[in-house]
């Protein structure tokens, strides 16, 4: 049994779902597929989830409206006959998303953005699942939340993988189908209220079921060849890296590199189960692998950017030093604002961070930060981390840069810059 993950770029349009099918229908062994939401539909759901949450009736309805219109064109170029009574499945789920949208939000807004954002999932997979079966790929739709149980840590739930398991092998039977179709990103609480794995979580989730069910593999379908040493988008010559440790995966996703979730690794090294990235749009090319690798591996320089972020340095107002304590106050508050720290640097004087700005909560952070130190902070900043470095690469990177903070150990050096 293999698991497969398609994320939003490869289901963003009618094309990308026809693709998927001619994918899969290549496969004849059991395969569970785990599917992102639609395109770009994740960024549309939390701006409607934040008018929603502030109380903005106009933008509910504008981008609720066109959250609809975007399906119903993949769905209207998909199927020819609309009023099949199998359609009407989608349209229910739009029902129950709009009923939800006509009561009042609770105080709660990571509560809130759990039940309205993870309704992209329901949708692509319903769709999804009704097209396989349309051209002759049965396939039985599963609902994830029904086995993926978490605590009620909203936006991030945290996996109950003792009842998970039983839930999940019990769920993921193959008694009807050889391929079940289920959601990634979402789980839900014992109470059965929907919750996040995380931004890009559903790399997470493909891992957490090929753990669960001792998958012979994961392969995550992406729009690039394989794992590349930088991001394409941003650097004109790229090389692919055929295969990585899961070590190097590790400390890759740890710093930032976007190809694979965080999280993702875990559930794969316990069970010893490799990871395939491979090519949504070159199927039949190799691609890369994250495996267990026991001898030292010669890697190319690796190239990580994160943008926009912020630099906080933060100094004791009575001239004493910077210890534990005080420390200990910081990462308290980071905690209480969910900040996820992307570097540190500490002196006598000053302690510094840099992070994503939090999408709620920074001015109020700052605020308390304040009434115990001295506060100063940059924004706009770029965070490059480069593995494998050379003199030669860190002069290219950071030339004509002005660099606020850099870091170095034997393998990993990393500059903030403006």
């Amino acid at each position: 049994m293999k698991v497969f993950k398609f994320g939003g770029a490869s289901v963003k349009d009618a094309a990308g779902v026809r693709n998927l099918a001619s994918i899969v229908g290549e496969y004849d062994e059991k395969l569970v597929i785990v599917v992102s939401a639609m395109g770009k539909t994740t960024n549309a759901l939390e701006l409607l989830t934040r008018c929603y949450f502030n109380g903005d009736s106009k933008g509910i309805v504008l981008n609720f409206n066109k959250v609809k219109q975007y399906h119903f064109e993949i769905i209207t170029d998909l199927f020819r006959d609309l009023s099949d009574a199998k359609i009407q499945e989608v349209e229910s789920v739009f029902v129950q998303f709009e009923s939800r949208l006509g009561h009042s939000p609770s105080l709660d807004y990571d509560f809130e953005y759990d039940q309205l954002v993870s309704f992209g999932e329901i949708l692509s997979t319903k769709i999804i699942s009704l097209y396989l079966n349309s051209v002759g790929i049965s396939n039985q739709w599963m609902d994830v939340r029904q086995g993926l149980r978490t605590d009620a840590t909203w936006r991030e739930g945290n996996i109950d993988w003792s009842l998970s398991s039983g839930l999940i092998r019990s769920q993921f039977n193959f008694d009807r189908s050889r391929i079940c179709l289920t959601q990634g990103f979402i789980g839900a609480t014992l109470t059965d209220q929907t919750t996040t794995l995380g931004r890009e979580g559903s790399d997470y989730s493909a891992a957490i079921i090929a753990n669960i069910l001792n998958a012979e593999s994961v392969t995550i379908w992406k729009d690039v060849p394989g794992i590349m040493n930088a991001d394409p988008n941003k650097f004109g010559v790229t090389q692919k890296l055929d295969m990585l440790s899961y070590r190097e995966a590790v400390e890759m996703t740890y710093y930032g590199a976007k190809v694979i979730h965080p999280k993702t690794m875990k559930p794969l090294v316990e069970k010893d189960i490799p990871l395939y990235v491979r090519s949504f749009i070159e199927p039949h090319q190799q691609g890369s692998v994250i495996c267990k690798i026991d001898h030292i591996m010669n890697y190319v320089p690796v190239f990580i950017s994160k943008e926009d972020l912020i630099l906080v340095t933060i100094s004791p107002i009575d001239f004493s030093f910077i210890a534990e304590e005080s420390i200990s106050k910081i990462y308290k508050l980071f905690a209480q604002y969910r900040i996820k720290v992307d570097l540190v640097q500490q002196s006598a004087m000053n302690f510094s961070v840099a992070f994503d700005r939090p999408e709620r909560g920074f001015d109020q952070l700052i605020s308390e930060l304040k009434m115990k130190f001295v506060v100063h902070y940059n924004e706009g900043l770029e965070l490059m981390t480069i593995r494998y470095y050379n003199d030669e690469v860190i002069s290219q990177m950071t030339a004509n840069r002005t660099v606020l903070v850099a870091q170095k150990t034997r393998t990993t050096a990393r500059f903030l810059m403006k």
